[in-house]
């Protein structure tokens, strides 16, 4: 489960961030503007909790940006409580509104209601840079282009990217690919998929972005938190 929590007051971050990180979460924490926007093009997010009153430009502007292409539920949480200000966040887009200061344990409880009633949002769909994996269908797409994978490239691409920000080791990965051809998957031919896959995937197959090798450990997709 991934939250986003963009808030320039980095004191109030990063103990929000803790306090769900010990519940379980995953939490990515964005600064301003841009580091937030960003990070949401580029992950996975389930819920976004967003100040209003950013550095550099509104919550109420990232939060219409947002909208454009997605509907992850969006809290904000600001000091900003007039009529006027709360009308103008769910007018943007927001799916609740929390005032500051706050109890952390009614924030985690407004959390837990809105992911429910929202459903989170759907998790067939993956998308990461210019990649987009169809989970139900099995479609790979890089940009405009279908890319066709084998079985068992399809099932590395989706242990890794279902634990994207996580190292997934190589022996987890032989256990998880028995059979996905309908034959054993030994070392050998786990590297041997692996460098296919990167083939079909990377810009560069010699300094890959998507599939990275954690030397000694195994593999991780992309960026490992």
């Amino acid at each position: 489960m991934n939250i986003l929590i963009v808030e320039d007051d980095k004191l109030l971050n990063k103990g929000v961030a803790y306090a769900l990180i010990k519940d379980g979460y995953n939490v990515i924490s964005a600064f301003h503007y841009d580091e937030g926007y960003t990070s949401f093009l580029n992950n996975n997010i389930d819920l976004i909790l967003l100040d209003i009153n950013l550095k550099n430009k509104s919550g109420f502007t990232l939060c219409e940006e947002i909208r454009k292409k997605s509907h992850v539920p969006i809290v904000f949480m600001t000091v900003n409580d007039t009529e006027h200000d709360i009308i103008k966040g769910f007018q943007t887009g927001c799916d609740d509104y929390i005032s500051k200061p706050f109890s952390i344990a009614v924030l985690k409880q407004r959390i837990i209601a809105i992911l429910k009633r929202t459903n989170i949002h759907d998790k067939s769909i993956f998308k990461y840079k210019e990649i987009t994996i169809d989970y139900n269908m099995m479609v790979f797409k890089k940009g405009e282009n279908f890319i066709k994978l084998t079985k068992t490239e399809y099932k590395l691409i989706e242990l890794l990217t279902q634990n994207k920000g996580q190292v997934v080791s190589r022996q987890t990965l032989l256990e998880k690919l028995w059979d996905a051809d309908g034959n054993f998957v030994d070392e050998n031919a786990l590297s041997v998929n692996i460098g296919r896959l990167r083939q079909k995937i990377e810009d560069d197959p010699k300094n890959p972005k998507y599939v990275i090798t954690v030397f000694g450990i195994g593999y991780t997709w992309g960026e490992c938190s």
